[in-house]
Parts: structure tokens; C-alpha cells; sequence
């Protein structure tokens, strides 16, 4: 593993472990609701966005390489184990098998 990969992981969970802790440590979590200060607003708002950032993170160099089974069956499990179940965890985990299927599949 190369030392920007690394660097870039740690950057990375660092920014995760701040996004999830700080407002929790700070008292910022209440009145995320539409009568909240800006601020709640927008810790609300970054959960929703972060996700969305790293699906096309992990998408993107499969669809340029024209490979889009592995995205397309985690993406499809994801959903359809989310309407049958409303399990958060249960999605997560039949999407992270579906992925890692279609990207053995995709050889």
C-alpha cells in the first residue's frame, strides 16, 4: 500500500469519526428538526450527503470502466432489502454481498 493511500484513509476517517462525534459532543444533535438553528440543519443534512459522495466514489471507476454489474447488484440489493425489511442493517449487509458477488462475477 502506497503512503498517499494510507494518508488518504486517515484523512478520510478522520473526517468521518468528526462528522459523527462532534455534534454529539457539542449538544448539537437536538432540534435537527425544521424549527432548529441553522447549524442543526445542516448535521442533518451531511449524513444523507456524505453517502451520496461515497456511492459515486465507489461507482464511478467501475461505470467508466464499463463494468457495472458489482455497483448495480449492491445498489439493487441495498433497495429492495430496505423495502422488504426496513432494516438498516440488513440492507448494508445484502448489499456488501451482492457488491462483492457481482464483482467476483465480473472477474
Amino acid at each position: 500500500m502506497s503512503w498517499e493511500v494510507l494518508a488518504l484513509a486517515l484523512i478520510v476517517g478522520a473526517a468521518n469519526w468528526g462528522f459523527r462525534t462532534l455534534p454529539i459532543r457539542f449538544g448539537l444533535g437536538s432540534g435537527a428538526g425544521p424549527g432548529g438553528g441553522m447549524l442543526a440543519r445542516f448535521l442533518a443534512a451531511v449524513g444523507p450527503a456524505a453517502i451520496a459522495t461515497l456511492f459515486v466514489a465507489s461507482s464511478l471507476p467501475f461505470v467508466q470502466a464499463g463494468a457495472v454489474l458489482a455497483p448495480l447488484a449492491g445498489t439493487v440489493a441495498v433497495g429492495a432489502v430496505w423495502v422488504w425489511r426496513r432494516s438498516v442493517v440488513l440492507a448494508t449487509l445484502a448489499g456488501a454481498l451482492a457488491y462483492a458477488a457481482g464483482f467476483a462475477l465480473a472477474g
